[in-house]
């Protein structure tokens, strides 16, 4: 039987690599379609959770880890020899950047180099993470095709972007309309077939590049308004003005704009990363791209500027950054959600602490951090009580999850530095709400 028609009869058995935000959800989609999966993961904690039925996420509740795992449909494993017996591999594993800002694919390449060694004829191989244009051919297929098969004749390979929103209520994986792209057009029919069954609407672009190009221009539109929007907030700041107000009026007109918020940076595992990618690959066209690095530069630059207030905000109140305790609310990088990447509430930790000061956070959702790819943090929550609360000079929110309460944290409060317009609500307390 030809791998189409099994696709088509829902018997082709899917491997998914890399069992985080993007690949488990995508691997229980198929699970609900009644495919056989296998997770795979190098992390043998994540191996072990998941065959217990258990989840790490917090918006994928353990149930629906236990119904895949009893349903028979499901394996976790770390042993990728076991690439032997599926027919489709989806690549989800990270693209972080490098310590100058350049693409660091050594996750793309090793997972190639793992796959090779497992690669028969007939596998569908898809790169789900975020790239540049030429990843899947230019980085992967070379790696691939080092076993003597051809990619496009002995095995299939495509591109299909994840576009994962975590926590989103109003779109999941499954009704997210999902983009793929191929350089041949039997690769790319597989795998808008595979896509098919899992996922309302599939879009097919006409070759890998085009869909790498396109999760960029994506991020890269967002990464660009946010940076607009910040850069906006810090001008009218220095003019008195309420930039939370002038979005919330902007809003209002029913064409030719579309709302975007400031913050205290850019977090996720795509925004804060993507335009880099494309400006490092516009280098071997020697094209500068300096409208996305601008972006960049502004919003990196922001949880510098958050600092900043903070020092005025202390300042005002005759204290000094150096020594000051001060309590982040939110790790997150952004509200309702227990993901850490990119967050911009490290960077604040580690400026906040250079600067001399003590720094303690609050997050419901990450109860202990660890140290991660960029930090070497390893601190636990800290418990909102009146008592804890009061013994802060400053309580800087930086994610204003659902479930904080903004009354009873700026009553019991000596001085909130106030990042996400958290507290428009509060009623009594203002005068120590400092907008940053």
């Amino acid at each position: 039987m030809d791998l189409l028609t099994k696709i088509k009869r829902h018997e082709a058995k899917i491997g998914v690599i890399g069992m985080g935000y993007v690949g488990l959800p995508l691997l229980l989609e198929f699970v609900k379609e009644n495919f056989p999966t296998i997770g795979f993961d190098i992390d043998p904690t994540k191996v072990k959770e998941l065959n217990a039925g258990k989840s790490y996420i917090k918006h994928i509740p353990s149930i629906k880890i236990k119904e895949a795992v009893d349903k028979g449909k499901f394996k976790a494993t770390a042993d990728f020899s076991s690439l032997k017996e599926v027919d489709c591999i989806l690549v989800c594993v990270p693209t972080p950047l490098g310590k100058h800002r350049e693409p660091d694919v050594s996750y793309i390449t090793s997972t190639s180099e793992t796959i090779v060694q497992f690669l028969r004829k007939g596998h569908l191989i898809v790169l789900e993470s975020s790239t540049f244009p030429g990843t899947t051919e230019g980085v992967m297929r070379p790696i691939l095709e080092k076993g003597g098969l051809s990619a496009h004749k002995d095995f299939f390979l495509s591109f299909s972007p994840e576009r994962e929103d975590p926590n989103n209520p109003d779109f999941t994986t499954r009704t997210i309309p999902k983009v793929v792209g191929a350089n041949h057009p039997y690769s790319l029919e597989l795998t808008k077939t595979l896509y098919d069954q899992i996922i309302l609407q599939t879009v097919p672009v006409s070759s890998s590049e085009a869909a790498e190009a396109t999760k960029l221009l994506e991020n890269i539109f967002r990464s660009v308004n946010i940076a607009l929007v910040n850069e906006m907030k810090m001008i009218l700041d220095r003019m008195e003005i309420d930039v939370w107000e002038v979005i919330e009026a902007a809003s209002t007109k029913p064409f030719g704009f579309m709302p975007f918020y400031p913050g205290p940076g850019l977090g996720g595992h795509c925004i804060p990363i993507d335009p880099f990618y494309l400006t490092w690959k516009a280098r071997e066209y020697e094209l500068s791209t300096r409208f996305i690095e601008l972006a960049g530069e502004v919003n990196t630059f922001m949880p510098y500027y958050v600092v900043n207030k903070v020092v005025d905000a202390l300042n005002e109140h005759k204290k000094s950054i150096n020594s000051a305790k001060i309590l982040i609310l939110g790790l997150a990088y952004k509200k309702d959600i227990d993901d850490l990447r990119e967050s911009p509430s490290l960077k604040l930790i580690e400026i906040l602490s250079d600067k001399g000061a003590l720094v303690d956070y609050h997050d419901p959702y990450i109860p202990h951090l660890r140290p991660t790819r960029h930090y070497n943090f390893d601190r636990k929550s800290i418990e909102l009580k009146p008592k804890n609360l009061k013994a802060y000079d400053v309580v800087l929110i930086s994610t204003n999850h659902s479930i904080f309460d903004m009354n009873f944290i700026v009553e019991n409060s000596q001085l909130v530095v106030d990042t996400r317009n958290a507290c428009k609500q509060v009623i009594s307390g203002k005068e120590k709400i400092y907008k940053a």
